[in-house]
């Protein structure tokens, strides 16, 4: 029988989507410059989620009915739970990581590389912004300050400089998500008080998606029609999107 926690997750989850709506206007409108920018220079879209469920947000922007074709996914098997929930930890954790996989993808000058990653504190994530810049690629950060701030130095889950993605001169744009210390929205005094009910994959996609939407707008609104991937599952798909994979196949690794 569905009671009090139920409801107030689905009541606390559109809050969320609210707040990030009405306060994180800018920020997407200067995302989605810098995104359509690149892609009308005919370079890619970069974007990592770096680590544990981050990942899906790379994901959620690759090969989607209704996205954008010129997105090049990291799909990094060392930060995808896929391969181990506890060695996806480690891996996040690790300095020097990222810069390898950034090399790996060939991202450069002119590129947009999205970091995606709520809590904004691991070494994967502060190293794949800084590198990014280094190579010339313009960065958004997708995270939450709220949590990385209240984290404190020296935590085992922090970059060696304990800096925060939010606060990288590095990153040209940060998106804040909006997700509360801990993630999980509900609490359930019979668990101690342990809140239960995850938030951050839900402000990610919003979040990614509402890029891939300002961009799109953007784009039109130069008089440039971008190239988007239509639903293989409908009538005339196969045949509009083998046109893309004729073009972006040969520059996306994982097309």
């Amino acid at each position: 029988m569905l009671g009090r926690a139920y409801e107030q997750y689905h009541r606390l989850v559109i809050e969320l989507l609210d707040r990030l709506e009405e306060d994180e206007r800018a920020s997407i409108s200067k995302a989605a410059e810098m995104m359509a920018d690149t892609i009308q220079n005919d370079r890619l879209v970069y974007v990592f989620g770096t680590g544990g469920h981050s990942y899906i947000c790379a994901e959620e922007m690759f090969y989607r009915a209704g996205g954008l074709v010129p997105v090049c996914p990291m799909l990094d098997s060392g930060v995808s739970v896929a391969f181990g929930a506890a060695r996806s930890t480690f891996i996040e954790r690790l300095p020097g990581y990222s810069q390898r996989v950034l090399k790996s993808y060939g991202i450069g000058q002119g590129d947009v590389l999205i970091v995606a990653n709520a809590y904004g504190i691991n070494s994967a994530t502060i190293d794949a912004a800084v590198e990014a810049k280094r190579l010339g690629a313009g960065v958004i950060a997708i995270t939450s300050p709220t949590f990385s701030r209240q984290i404190p130095q020296g935590h085992p889950a922090r970059h060696p400089s304990g800096r925060n993605l939010c606060d990288l001169e590095e990153v040209d744009v940060v998106i804040d998500n909006h997700m509360p210390v801990g993630d999980a929205l509900v609490e359930m005094p019979e668990l101690d008080g342990m809140r239960v009910g995850p938030s951050s994959t839900m402000v990610n996609a919003f979040a990614v998606n509402s890029l891939v939407v300002a961009t799109i707008e953007t784009l039109l609104s130069r008089g440039v029609r971008p190239p988007v991937w239509y639903s293989a599952n409908m009538p005339g798909g196969d045949e509009i999107n083998d046109r893309h994979f004729e073009v972006y196949g040969p520059r996306i690794k994982h097309l």
